[in-house]
């Protein structure tokens, strides 16, 4: 090689080696490709594991969905999750361990609701910003209380008036109402009380269940003796089956409906027979192959049905709760920007706590006055149909 020719690469070599480096000094700062950790406490074991379960499909079907996206500027999510097995003391270890680890932005917490009031205390001081699954109005209210609280699901006061429409709907006269006897069934019957004070419909009796139970055959026993024309049930998705077979081995001959916190699984399995036209109030995504695709949202959500029942074999209402929950906090670690690497939970709470979406379970807004995002226009009415649930009409 002639020195010319060598001194013209060494030179060439030099002024890029210069440009690279003023670059990195005084160029935009360097891209953040650091993880977006997000932390679940959910229910994998216990009595609320069959929902906890599900969330868990569906966080991990959004992560790997967003992480090859390439919507996330170069950056993966990582999802840790810890088992809180039903138990709320359980999970308020797991809270207290997530939000000492500087490196989780945000935590997802499943269907407790219990265990999402119980932990408030920590994540307010801590100052890590949480999505709840539970159904539970206290869990977001009051709003002052709970800054760094967000919840995702149907809300009481508005299960209460769809289906409160939806009897008025089927000329019902006289109602029984079987409720869970937790935090979020006890705000059931109340607001249903108050949506039904404003009907001629007459409530000819109430009974509790626990979560937990595994027989309520006595106290559907007591209400269908009260010949009611249709029996209420607010309660998870267990007890619900579990009302449904019982009402039938009572020889119940009047309609069931469903709040939504009943939803669980698409198709029905063993008890298709018990439930056949029952009506559940709840999201469209439950039944989003019935609908037609005419929105981007619609597509996105039609979308999503056939890619958690692709990867599943089968499809679990609520899962759409659990993906929005990571849509949001990764949106939210986005906008929030903050130094490369650096976790910056305030500035994620800030954009939580305005966040607005076309969600996979509806229109999603959260505001500084509600940090309980899904819309009343989210809810819709289903029936059971030939062991599966169907959009009404």
């Amino acid at each position: 090689m002639s020195p010319i020719r060598s001194a013209t690469i060494a030179a060439l070599a030099s002024a890029l080696v210069a440009t690279t480096l003023t670059g990195c000094q005084f160029g935009e700062a360097e891209q953040d490709t650091s993880p977006i950790v997000i932390a679940a406490d959910l229910e994998l074991s216990g009595a609320a594991a069959p929902m906890g379960r599900a969330y868990q499909r569906a966080l991990e079907l959004k992560r790997d969905q967003l992480n090859s996206s390439g919507a996330l500027n170069g950056r993966k999510i990582d999802l840790r999750v810890k088992d809180n097995r039903s138990d709320a003391a359980e999970s308020l270890r797991n809270i207290a361990d997530f939000s000492s680890d500087s490196r989780v932005s945000a935590i997802v917490m499943g269907g407790c609701s219990e265990c999402a009031v119980g932990a408030v205390g920590v994540i307010n001081e801590k100052r890590i910003p949480t999505i709840a699954l539970a159904a539970s109005g206290a869990i977001s209210s009051p709003v002052a209380d709970r800054r760094y609280v967000f919840k995702l699901g149907p809300n009481a006061a508005d299960s209460a008036s769809a289906l409160t429409t939806e009897l008025r709907r089927k000329n019902v006269r006289k109602v029984a109402l079987l409720a869970s006897n937790d935090d979020y069934g006890r705000e059931g019957v109340l607001a249903l009380r108050r949506e039904l004070g404003k009907t001629t419909i007459k409530v000819a009796g109430e009974e509790s269940v626990k979560t937990t139970d595994t027989e309520v055959g006595q106290q559907v026993g007591k209400l269908v003796k009260l010949k009611p024309d249709a029996l209420v049930v607010w309660t998870p998705p267990e007890q619900a089956t579990l009302a449904a077979t019982s009402a039938q081995q009572a020889a119940f001959r009047g309609s069931l409906f469903f709040d939504a916190g009943a939803a669980g699984d698409l198709f029905l399995g063993a008890a298709a027979r018990a439930t056949e036209k029952a009506t559940m109030v709840f999201t469209q995504t439950m039944v989003i192959d019935d609908v037609i695709a005419t929105t981007p949202a619609k597509a996105a959500r039609r979308q999503w049905f056939q890619d958690y029942t692709a990867r599943y074999g089968g499809y679990n209402g609520s899962s759409s709760f659990a993906a929005d929950a990571i849509q949001l906090i990764a949106d939210a670690e986005l906008r929030a920007g903050g130094p490369a690497g650096k976790v910056d939970r305030d500035g994620i709470r800030d954009v939580l706590e305005t966040s607005q979406i076309d969600g996979l379970s509806g229109p999603i807004r959260m505001t500084p006055d509600n940090h309980s995002g899904l819309m009343p226009q989210a809810l819709t009415t289903l029936v059971a149909r030939n062991g599966r649930w169907r959009l009404a009409g």
